[in-house]
């Protein structure tokens, strides 16, 4: 009898993208996880499951593998979701200088070490933009130095891409959409794969789209994704009263700007006069479309996950069902910590996903041999990326300097595009483009 194909999970949380690998045939033989509540959600989930409980610094492959009773070059897979806060862009954004930015390389390092088949890490959207050392908006411009290399948008994902390649791995990046594989949610994630042997891996195949063009199925709502779930006793926080107040004259689907134009400064405070996205500010779900992405937090200010008709949050089983854990997964802690493990999980049907063309690459067995190298297997986002500037500026009213001259002088010294991402555009005819 042949046995399942072997994976090894670090930064586990919850096990959101290694259950999908579970479902998809393979079997979990360890997990390392340093949170206290997240690890007791493996246990009371999984009891056999060889739980690592220690930050991974502090963690070595022969620990691992050991846990895993596997030798180098046996697992499978290794998988990794990386902390993310550093490269996100909700709230106060660090980078690669972050410790929570660095720990990619502790992933690596295992890789590195173990010598898996193939590897799968993902991470949030903003890594494409990321920093290798962040300068705040406000300091950058007229009166301010130019920007120095590293403080470039996108110099952190450049050197990620190194560091892959360093692996001796053959390498795939993608930004993928869960909603394009069933998932009741819009969550954008970039997606890397590795093989070992140069196996032609791919990203797995859309099976959703947004209007169910191209024979693919439209993607599943916010309804629909729920549908059958029974929360008789739903576990939820609460929004202030003030926030109530305005929730409840905001219709199924819409946010702080349905209120009457009068009210909206004062419900929103000062987000009312800065600039971005916010469309989180009291925000309600509507039943007819996918969620939003989730976040840690669904009473965070400018990240609201409003019940469609009720005004209260989103329930921790109905975060569980969008991130398509089953209805009888446990998690430990209490609703702060319920709420994060979900929101920081990638959604099961990415993970089984995966593990779909994973299986496939190993029934075929068609080796190519490829050199190291690291490909992105979309050139319509390479040429986006491509496109982007290596910074951007406040709002003229918000600079200290406002001169329209003297900015335009500041960003010729510090400005530029992102081109030379391009020599990441795939070469290898084995490989599909997804445009």
């Amino acid at each position: 009898m042949t046995p399942n194909p072997t994976v090894i999970s670090l930064f586990s949380g919850a096990l959101g993208l290694d259950l999908g690998l579970e479902q998809a045939g393979f079997e979990i033989r360890a997990a390392v996880e340093c949170n206290n509540q997240a690890a007791q959600t493996l246990r009371l989930n999984r009891p056999k499951l060889a739980v690592i409980q220690k930050r991974i610094e502090m963690t070595t492959t022969d620990e691992i593998l050991l846990s895993a009773n596997l030798k180098v070059g046996e697992p499978t897979v290794v998988t990794a979701g990386p902390s993310c806060q550093a490269f996100s862009t909700a709230g106060r954004r660090g980078s690669i200088e972050d410790p929570r930015g660095t720990l990619f390389r502790e992933f690596l390092r295992v890789v590195r070490e173990s010598r898996p088949r193939f590897f799968v890490m993902e991470n949030v959207r903003g890594v494409l933009s990321a920093a290798v050392r962040h300068r705040p908006l406000k300091k950058r411009g007229p009166g301010f130095p130019p920007l120095a290399p590293e403080e470039e948008l996108g110099s952190a994902f450049m050197l990620i891409l190194e560091e892959l390649k360093s692996t001796g791995y053959f390498v795939l990046f993608d930004l993928i959409n869960a909603a394009d594989y069933g998932v009741p949610q819009t969550r954008e994630r970039v997606l890397f794969i590795g093989s070992r042997d140069g196996e032609p891996v791919e990203m797995p195949a859309r099976t959703h789209d947004r209007n169910g063009e191209n024979t693919l199925k439209p993607w599943v709502t916010l309804g629909e994704g729920l549908l059958g779930l029974r929360d008789t006793r739903p576990q939820h926080t609460s929004f202030s009263k003030s926030e109530q107040k305005y929730l409840s004259r905001i219709p199924e689907g819409g946010n702080w700007r349905d209120l009457p134009k009068h009210s909206q400064p004062r419900a929103i405070g000062s987000a009312y006069r800065s600039w971005g996205g916010r469309s989180g500010f009291l925000r309600r779900l509507s039943w007819r479309k996918p969620s939003p992405s989730l976040t840690t937090a669904p009473d965070g200010k400018a990240t609201m996950m409003c019940h469609p008709d009720k005004v209260r949050p989103l329930s921790v089983r109905q975060y569980a069902r969008i991130q398509q854990f089953p209805d009888h997964w446990k998690f430990a802690g209490g609703l702060p910590q319920k709420y994060r493990q979900i929101g920081n999980a990638v959604p099961v049907g990415i993970g089984k996903a995966i593990g779909g063309m994973l299986n496939k690459t190993i029934r075929e067995n068609s080796q190519i041999h490829s050199l190291p190298t690291i490909i992105c297997y979309n050139n319509d986002l390479l040429s986006r990326i491509s496109q982007r500037p290596k910074t951007i500026l406040n709002p003229q009213r918000m600079r200290r300097i406002k001169s329209r001259e003297a900015a335009l002088k500041w960003l010729e010294k510090s400005n530029g595009l992102r081109s030379e991402i391009l020599r990441f555009s795939a070469q290898n005819p084995t490989q599909r483009n997804r445009i």
